[in-house]
């Protein structure tokens, strides 16, 4: 997230787990496939007529770009217990010392699938969402983060359960205890309200739903997700997304990943699928309607580049949406191949302050595109800077924030420094002159005091400047073999601040814990090296 200071349509490929699906506008009349049982599947379903979970999988269509990344790791909660041991209730968060709530336990989740039958802007309609998971202990009941509004049905392998709100907390009982290491199925239909947002005081501000003259975008960071779908919401946990958005004539949907098919209903009416193809932490899902065209091109080893553009915003962003392939190597050439298979920029009609690094597909405001180029380039590539470290690279707990944001910060200054901007020396100057006051205030950059300070200053300049001070400690060749070390190791994977600390001590063959410790987590700044009059 970064502060200021049609595609040809394919037809579905390998379909599998359609059971129930035969009543979902644009599938009807399709085959009843064999199924079996895969891992926990919780569906949740309402008008779209979903009953169960849509699972993409076989060969990329012509074209595609092969992704370098491994499949991403689920993080998973331990097992309570041994096998056979009496149910008990999962946990209704995983522990993280900020927001302790975020995330569930009992279960990982392996696809979600959505389905949203949109209507109008600003109106209600009847939504569900398919989350595919397995029980990591006996299960006597289990939470979903869940803050959407009128709850319609839940059942558990088809039998209705008893569920109860607490908070932000949707606990499901099911009719019988989940055996641990099982399969099972829950469906929920619910309506979303895409009026639905909550507001931070940080960087952030708005969260949530977002809408639009003529549909909306979503701003799930840091825990809104569960104001657009149930989850098991926390950014070390991801799975893959299946989108089913149904639309109507004349409007467009468009998400993260793949666009499978869009299929035309005889009402009139358009369904579009997508699929995430890579695991999508859920602050990072992003599912847009509106009025777009499709603007295509190409990046770097032929990688498949695709905005979304409101119609009477595409000669306007034009000019700097169409750096994207030249900000894609010049990072590739500091961090390695992009780690996705497909990359764009979503030009939000709103007046967010801020954009996001929503996976593969990063949401962008119409106002930074359509100011000083300096800016706008540093904020196209924050975001795609995001795409290597914070998406592919996922953070362990909040307070490795700052891997994320410092990472995109500093390349942001040091693409701007070659492209018209101030010196990445100046910027992490001035930085460097406020953080022992963003320290006293917000909390050094590894060590945020509250969850309020998490989008503070001191994770963007603040935390770049931590990255900046190790490359003046250990010179800018062992500094860029880190960098590449760090994103091609934990690439798909989830790290914190340890593993940051243990990789940049292996690559610069000396223990740098002594050195980055204070830097991370000390009431005062270090002195800087090499700047003996800062």
């Amino acid at each position: 997230m970064e502060i200021h200071d049609p595609r040809q349509p394919s037809q579905f490929r390998g379909l599998r787990g359609l059971r129930g699906l035969r009543g979902l506008p644009g599938l009807r009349g399709l085959p009843r496939p064999r199924t079996r049982r895969t891992a926990l599947l919780l569906t949740l379903t309402g008008a779209v007529g979903i009953g169960g979970a849509v699972v993409l999988v076989g060969a990329l269509p012509h074209g595609d770009h092969p992704s370098p990344a491994r499949p991403g790791t689920l993080a998973t909660t331990a097992p309570a217990g041994s096998p056979g041991a009496a149910p008990s209730p999962g946990a209704p968060g995983i522990g993280d010392p900020l927001l302790p709530l975020d995330g569930n336990g009992g279960y990982t989740v392996s696809r979600y699938t959505l389905a949203f039958d949109w209507r109008a802007p600003r109106t209600r309609f009847d939504a569900s969402t398919t989350i595919s998971a397995s029980a990591t202990q006996a299960l006597s009941r289990f939470d979903l983060d869940f803050a959407g509004n009128t709850l319609h049905s839940v059942t558990v392998d088809d039998v209705p359960a008893t569920t109860t709100r607490d908070g932000d907390e949707l606990v499901v009982t099911p009719a019988k205890p989940i055996p641990q290491g099982s399969a099972f199925t829950v469906r929920v239909t619910y309506t979303a309200d895409p009026t639905q947002r909550r507001h931070r005081g940080d960087a952030i501000g708005d969260y949530g739903w977002v809408p639009t003259p003529d549909g909306t975008v979503l701003y799930p960071q840091p825990d809104g997700a569960k104001m657009i779908f149930p989850a098991n919401d926390h950014p070390s946990l991801r799975a893959p997304v299946t989108f089913l958005i149904t639309t109507p004539p004349g409007v467009s949907a468009v998400a993260n990943g793949r666009l499978v098919e869009r299929a035309p209903r005889p009402d009139g009416r358009v369904l579009w699928t997508y699929d995430s193809e890579q695991p999508v932490a859920a602050q990072l899902v992003q599912m847009a309607i509106g009025k777009f065209t499709f603007v295509e091109s190409t990046g770097p080893h032929g990688l498949p580049v695709r905005d979304a553009v409101p119609g009477d915003l595409v000669n306007g962003t034009k000019a700097y949406r169409s750096l994207t392939p030249e900000h894609l190597a010049w990072l590739e050439q500091r961090l390695g191949p992009y780690p996705f298979r497909r990359y764009g920029v979503l030009v939000g009609d709103t007046d967010l302050p801020v954009a996001l690094e929503s996976q593969s597909l990063s949401l962008v405001p119409k106002g930074d595109l359509q100011g000083d180029r300096v800016d706008a380039e540093r904020d196209l590539v924050h975001e795609l800077t995001h795409q290597w470290t914070g998406d592919s690279v996922a953070i362990r707990r909040w307070s490795d924030l700052w891997l994320s944001e410092g990472h995109a910060r500093f390349y942001e200054r040091l693409y701007s420094e070659a492209h018209g901007g101030d010196s990445i020396e100046s910027a992490m100057r001035a930085a460097y002159e406020q953080h022992d006051q963003w320290r006293h205030d917000e909390g050094a950059p590894a060590e945020p005091r509250t969850e309020a300070a998490l989008f503070k200053q001191v994770r963007y300049d603040g935390s770049a400047l931590v990255l900046y001070a190790l490359r003046e400690k250990v010179g800018e060749g062992t500094f860029e073999k880190i960098e590449r070390s760090w994103v091609t190791k934990y690439q798909g994977r989830v790290a914190g601040t340890q593993d940051f600390v243990a990789l940049a001590s292996e690559a610069a063959g000396e223990d740098l814990k002594p050195f980055l410790t204070p830097w991370l987590y000390g009431d005062r700044t270090p002195p800087m090296p090499g700047h003996p009059d800062w």
